[in-house]
């Protein structure tokens, strides 16, 4: 989708002209072939084809042409995220509401840090402690702050450039995923959209969220799984527990699917009759050593046990409160009813919640067979950007209609993908339908927003971009019994 907001594109004039000079792109594509080097070593060096390795030894091993293509990719995807920053960045210079849409709740919480107050104040005036944003981004915003000054414009184009960069970086996981489960043409074809794919430059040049560094992280967690449902190193799996707990100081949602992924591989080493239990285990220690400080501050703070973070009951309650007009009730926040910003100020952040939590669960309970037709819609909205065409919700959101049509040209090609995967590579596939299915369920019973599902779109991406190599690639060829997956095998 290209963005909610009625001022989506903003093209105002950049107040000065931003030119990336030869030498600064000669430092980026050595920085990026090294990064490339250091997953390719991972992968390029195995000795045979294992079951889930459809890439043959030559595209593995064409390591100079895939290393050019990766930087150049990824320096055209910057240059044109950076591009629209010089437009757009003056969009979040706005002071009205003492400058909230500067990076909403992160923002305040970043500004909190960057003054010294801890990680507090997440919504309007002094509110006290919070555990309604995670950790990891507003350190990222503070540290922003600290360098070019609090809501200015120097923090502004920064903090929009390091999104665009984890973007533009997420075409380098988004080639080597295609490239070891499908094959180079999928690769190269899938890491092309990315690098021009709209709602990809959008929520990289013109969104203050945590959404880029999440894809960003979830596409790498999904790359190291390749390598680890075939390896039983300690030190890889150690890795990726780290990863995953960073991951889930970023955006605790990835949790609703990295178990079942780290299940699958551990699936995958038991049936190729490798050790599982010891590296699991390893990464379960490693996942809960990292998350473990942000569960003490918490208890230390609120007295009692919240994990990753407490605005479930508000988000449940905004999603859940007879509202239909939208797919969120914005006004019942407290970051936009003062009311609410009353109550939550007097009860304390907790108590809030719970109360919030309490009202909809009350409201779902005497309204279940409204509740099941609103998360069915959810559902279909978050997959198709459909959600009405009455004009007043057209006036709210004016780019619906394009975004409906990218959303629907995007998810006919998923499914040819998914069906031609599916008939010639379904150990290929389940990891993916483990994101697909699991990743939108808590959205579906609270409520959607347009960049919810933005993790999911590099996978979206490199299934379209299968269903589009058929046509002038090779033809199709069902999988020898050598090659067959732990899935060939069952069925």
């Amino acid at each position: 989708m290209l963005g909610h907001r009625a001022s989506a594109w903003p093209f105002c004039p950049p107040t000065s002209s931003r030119v990336i000079d030869t030498h600064v792109e000669d430092l980026l594509s050595t920085a990026l072939a090294k990064l490339c080097r250091r997953f390719w070593k991972c992968y390029s060096d195995r000795n045979g084809r294992s079951p889930h390795l459809t890439a043959s030894r030559a595209e593995l091993g064409s390591r100079p042409r895939n290393l050019r293509f990766c930087s150049y990719v990824v320096l055209v995807a910057l240059a044109i995220r950076l591009a629209v920053v010089g437009f757009v960045y003056p969009y979040w210079l706005n002071p009205n509401r003492d400058y909230y849409e500067f990076g909403y709740e992160p923002g305040r919480v970043a500004r909190s840090l960057a003054l010294g107050q801890g990680i507090s104040n997440p919504l309007h005036g002094t509110t006290g402690p919070t555990a309604l944003v995670m950790p990891v981004y507003p350190v990222i915003l503070a540290g922003c702050f600290r360098l070019f000054g609090i809501y200015s414009k120097g923090a502004a184009i920064a903090i929009l450039s390091l999104n665009s960069l984890f973007s533009a970086l997420t075409c380098v996981p988004v080639f080597l995923i295609g490239l070891l489960s499908f094959d180079q043409r999928t690769a190269k074809i899938a890491a092309s959209i990315w690098a021009l794919f709209p709602n990809a430059i959008y929520f990289s040049a013109n969104w203050m969220w945590a959404t880029c560094l999440t894809t960003l992280f979830l596409t790498l967690l999904v790359l190291a799984l390749s390598h680890l449902q075939e390896s039983s190193s300690k030190p890889a799996w150690i890795g990726f527990g780290i990863g995953c707990g960073v991951a889930s100081l970023t955006d605790p949602n990835v949790m609703s699917v990295l178990p079942f992924l780290g299940m699958w591989a551990c699936y995958r080493l038991h049936w190729r009759k490798q050790e599982w239990f010891g590296p699991a285990c390893l990464a379960a220690l490693a996942f809960i050593v990292v998350v473990s400080p942000w569960f003490v501050r918490n208890y230390a703070v609120f007295h009692r046990f919240v994990p990753f973070r407490d605005g479930l009951g508000l988000e449940l309650y905004v999603g859940n409160s007879g509202y239909t007009g939208h797919w969120a009730n914005g006004s019942i926040r407290p970051s936009n009813s003062l009311t609410e910003l009353a109550e939550y100020t007097q009860l304390g952040e907790l108590a809030y919640m719970a109360h919030k939590q309490q009202q909809a669960l009350t409201f779902i309970q005497a309204h279940k067979t409204w509740f099941l037709g609103m998360t069915l819609r959810r559902l279909l909205y978050l997959w198709t950007g459909f959600w009405s065409f009455r004009q007043t919700y057209l006036k709210q959101e004016p780019l619906d209609p394009p975004n409906i049509a990218l959303n629907l040209l995007l998810l006919g090609l998923v499914v040819a993908g998914l069906r031609r995967a599916f008939r010639l590579k379904r150990g290929e596939v389940v990891p993916y339908l483990i994101l697909f299915l699991f990743f939108p369920l808590v959205y579906c019973v609270t409520h959607p927003e347009v960049y919810y599902m933005r993790p999911l779109d590099p996978f979206m991406i490199l299934f379209a971009a299968y269903a589009l190599g058929v046509r002038g690639g090779a033809k199709d060829r069902r999988p020898s019994k050598s090659e067959r997956s732990p899935l060939h095998s069952a069925a």
